[in-house]
């Protein structure tokens, strides 16, 4: 009964908003990840994209003038990852807070050095334990394959990853596992992929993916997520294991989709 009724005002909400499929399609064409959703998975997204504006409160950092537009792109980004998960996968949080550019948070910062400093350096994006979830539009606009030293980048990808990643525990790089899904496989393999991603680093040798991924567990998780949709068939290739947990986990299989979408 109560999930009909939301449902039915959630609908409304939608229907109030006005957003059309010509808008939609405007705002997400210059995301290549796109080309690989077709036919009724399309309209999902399209559909989802629409229910996730609905349901979250967007709000200004820094007197930003967002647009319909940057909106729609931005729901559209975080609704790749639970497209098959569902939206309620977000229920946890509610708002959006979209900067300019980089955003420096009001917290005093630990340097490796032991230092303690007013104010840390820029952020391109943050998730909050069940609080919202900042980006910066700059950062998401870079989005892209090869955008952030030469790896994937998405800022939106990330930080929803995070939001996953806190339903179970907390943010420690293992989100809720599905009924079909073994917890210690998870952990066996994200850890020897961490630990063998840790020996190349230290050894000089090329990662598939953005050493900041090798800051933490969560940060592991997050990066991988980001890799997963942008450049898929480069992370299955150099990490099959984790890629087919990935896979498991989002019920997406993008390489396949990448295949079909061409």
């Amino acid at each position: 009964m109560f999930k009909r009724l939301r449902n039915w005002l959630e609908g409304r909400r939608v229907k109030k908003m006005g957003f059309t499929a010509a808008q939609w399609e405007a705002a997400i064409v210059d995301w290549p990840v796109m080309h690989r959703y077709q036919g009724s998975e399309r309209d999902a997204l399209r559909d989802m994209t629409f229910r996730f504006l609905a349901r979250k409160t967007f709000v200004s950092g820094g007197e930003f003038q967002f647009t319909d537009a940057m909106c729609l792109k931005l729901a559209t980004m975080a609704c790749v990852p639970v497209l098959h998960l569902g939206l309620d996968w977000y229920d946890r949080w509610q708002t959006v807070i979209l900067y300019e550019e980089d955003f420096v948070p009001n917290r005093s910062h630990r340097t490796d050095d032991g230092v303690v400093h007013a104010r840390g350096p820029g952020l391109s994006g943050e998730a909050w334990y069940r609080g919202p979830v900042i980006l910066s539009w700059q950062s998401i606009c870079d989005s892209g394959a090869d955008t952030r030293h030469g790896k994937a980048a998405n800022v939106v990808i990330h930080e929803l990853a995070h939001k996953l990643d806190m339903l179970r525990d907390g943010a420690n790089g293992a989100p809720p596992m599905h009924p079909d899904m073994r917890p210690g496989e998870w952990h066996d393999i994200f850890t020897a992929a961490w630990d063998r991603l840790q020996n190349d680093r230290q050894h000089h040798r090329s990662l598939p993916l953005d050493d900041y991924a090798l800051t933490s567990p969560a940060e592991f998780f997050a990066v991988c997520s980001e890799a997963f949709f942008e450049t898929p068939e480069t992370m299955k290739a150099a990490m099959p294991e984790v890629y087919r947990l990935l896979c498991q986990f989002y019920r997406q299989q993008p390489v396949l989709l990448a295949i079909s979408g061409m």
